[in-house]
């Protein structure tokens, strides 16, 4: 795990030193970072940077940046490559070397046997640039899920590129000004997810670019940049077809499996998020079983709700999902558990912190200190890896069963229908009228509710950004069934886009990495190739992963359709002590006019009339809040900026 830059200059053929004096300054900016090591290479006109954290047993010592002079090729990586056995049985690397050969070694080694198609056959998280000095080529590119980030820029004459894992280095440069993208913030203000921007290329500075997930970049010595995605996630016309339930259930066992093995190759601890829901629980079970046979524990983080916290979640809803959690914790064993309240942290009181982290405005304050609070006490813990479920719902756990009601309703297969109709309301104990009604409404496609803007009326018509969001099919402005959102998110990388973001620099902070065995390119080609019918089985919604998880998880946690985990809940509750203060500033948000051309601040204004009085714990959803916490932060951010 590395921060890295990169530096080509295209005209500098005979040594000119100022790359290699740009390159140090670049790599200044990453003392801010724990590292265990930080090396350099250069040759004329091209420079290379990594501040690495020796995070597997291979890159203890390696070489980072790492240059062959017989291939001539250079590669600086930012890289844990899950799919090792494969690439060095393609690559024909014997198996006493298998051990002990580094990922950038394997990078250096597949490109010289690929080209630029090298890409397309890598598992795992990474983000690279390779130096070819035969053709006087910089080829850089990102995992299919954008698990690692790399920025770039280029000065105006086209002669040279830089690349970096984060943008601090990149802002010092003199053909940038600091300016904020108004694209990009009418794109961030107007979208109606966490999600920031539409197309994951653009980024919240004027001139400073971001590979996108799942594309490369290559600048040659005529001047050109090219970026090409390489990687397309569809699912396939022809489903996977098995003889038996069984050989699904094995099949994905298998699968996830191995994502969950590769991910533990680490020589210091291995940490696991886990809340009380199915993703998490079987990631967290399957590891800790690997782990028992290597001797070596599991310690696992949970957010739980302060003590003196009441739940005001509807009955289908938990805030403290202890009950669910101990009870994995218990049945899969070889687990240290750690109950994290954090008591003097709320979504206000982190702020600040996830600007510096973060580099750019963020709208997920809901989790944000209890994600921040685990990553800090993991590396008080020494954990060097992290695994999460994040992508779960559309992978290992994929089936929604009323949509999946829906979808047969709309296919007019009406005794599969009914059959479905009936078992689901069975198993969650209501009546059918009241399954039948939320089926309806779904098959309607109504428009949801998405409040008030919170970008200014005159950014929307300066930017035309909800034109451009209807086109990307991002607007919310009618209901999207899951089906509908699947294809979607797995289409477009910016949906995973600041998972990456966040997973990246949290990591650089704390020199622990985020691993997401759910994300894993293998486990998602299986998932989408699997029929949905082993989905959605006699009114179990995620049947397949409920049924590929008997013996590992509690029957209570493995087959609960009931009640769903409801994290962040607690976070105005959190907030009272601080109240006035936030409603002081929210106040001088709405009357800051400078904000008007960035913010609808008479919405917001209306939306602080409603919760000033006192803080709700109701509140923590609430779209009036949301808006205002966004709002705020966003007004944060720009204030930072004026300050620098």
């Amino acid at each position: 795990m590395s921060a890295i830059i990169a530096i080509y200059d295209i005209y500098d053929m005979n040594g000119n030193p100022a790359a290699a004096e740009c390159g140090v300054g670049m790599m200044r900016e990453l003392t801010r970072f724990p590292a265990d090591d930080e090396q350099t290479w250069r040759s004329p006109g091209v420079f290379l940077g990594c501040r690495a954290q020796w995070i597997t047993p291979e890159s203890v010592g390696e070489r980072n940046p790492l240059h062959d002079p017989e291939r001539g090729i250079a590669v600086v990586a930012d890289a844990i490559l899950d799919n090792r056995e494969e690439l060095c049985d393609a690559l024909g690397i014997e198996t006493s070397r298998r051990k002990t050969v580094t990922d950038p070694e394997l990078l250096l080694l597949a490109y010289d046997a690929w080209g630029t198609e090298m890409v397309a056959r890598l598992v795992g998280d990474f983000a690279f640039a390779i130096w070819d000095e035969r053709r006087r080529k910089l080829f850089a590119a990102r995992d299919f899920s954008g698990t690692r980030t790399l920025y770039f820029t280029r000065d105006p004459a086209g002669g040279t590129v830089w690349l970096s894992t984060i943008m601090k280095p990149l802002l010092g440069l003199p053909h940038l000004s600091g300016s904020l993208n108004r694209q990009w913030i009418a794109e961030f203000l107007a979208l109606p997810y966490t999600m920031d921007s539409v197309d994951g290329q653009h980024t919240v500075y004027e001139g400073i670019g971001q590979i996108p997930p799942a594309h490369y970049l290559a600048a040659d010595a005529e001047g050109r940049l090219e970026m090409r995605a390489y990687c397309r996630i569809e699912e396939p016309r022809e489903k996977l077809r098995l003889k038996s339930d069984a050989e699904y259930e094995e099949a994905l066992r298998d699968v996830l499996g191995k994502a969950v093995k590769a991910r533990l190759r680490t020589h210091r601890a291995v940490g696991a998020h886990l809340s009380g829901g199915l993703d998490s629980g079987t990631v967290a079970a399957f590891a800790a079983r690997e782990l028992r046979s290597r001797g070596r524990p599991l310690h696992t983080f949970s957010y739980v709700p302060v003590p003196d916290f009441v739940d005001w979640t509807p009955r289908s809803r938990i805030a403290d999902e202890r009950p669910y959690i101990t009870a994995v914790v218990e049945h899969a064993g070889n687990i240290v558990p750690d109950y994290c309240d954090f008591p003097d942290a709320s979504p206000y009181s982190v702020i600040d912190e996830w600007l510096d982290v973060l580099e750019m405005p963020y709208k997920f304050y809901e989790n944000s200190f209890w994600i921040l609070g685990i990553f800090e006490r993991a590396a008080e813990r020494s954990i060097a890896v992290i695994l999460s479920g994040q992508r779960g719902n559309w992978t290992i756990s994929w089936g929604p069963a009323l949509d999946y009601q829906t979808a047969l309703l709309k296919r007019l297969r009406i005794v599969r229908f009914c059959r479905e109709l009936n078992a689901y309301a069975r198993r969650i104990g209501t009546g059918r009228k009241q399954v039948l009604r939320a089926v309806l409404r779904k098959a309607a496609g109504a428009g949801r509710e998405s409040g008030r803007p919170l970008a200014s009326p005159e950014l929307l018509e300066e930017t035309g950004v909800v034109e451009r969001l209807k086109h990307s099919g991002l607007y919310a402005d009618r209901r999207l069934d899951a089906y509908q959102v699947r294809r979607r998110m797995f289409r477009n990388g910016s949906f995973w886009n600041l998972n990456g973001i966040c997973n990246t620099k949290l990591s650089l902070r704390h020199a622990v990495w985020d691993r997401d065995p759910t994300s894993d390119l293998r486990v998602v080609r299986f998932c989408l190739s699997v029929p949905e019918d082993q989905f959605v089985r006699d009114g179990v919604g995620r049947s397949l992963i409920r049924r590929v998880t008997e013996g590992h998880l509690p029957d209570h946690v493995r087959l609960n359709q009931k009640v769903r985990g409801a994290q962040g809940a607690d976070g105005v509750h959190r907030m009272k002590a601080a109240w006035p203060m936030f409603v002081r500033e929210a106040q001088e948000m709405v009357d800051d006019k400078r904000m008007g051309e960035f913010l609808n601040l008479e919405s917001l204004r209306l939306s602080l009339l409603k919760v000033r009085d006192e803080p709700k714990p109701e509140y923590a959803y609430d779209h009036d809040f949301r808006s205002l916490m966004h709002g705020l932060i966003f007004r944060r951010f720009v204030r930072l900026q004026e300050r620098r």
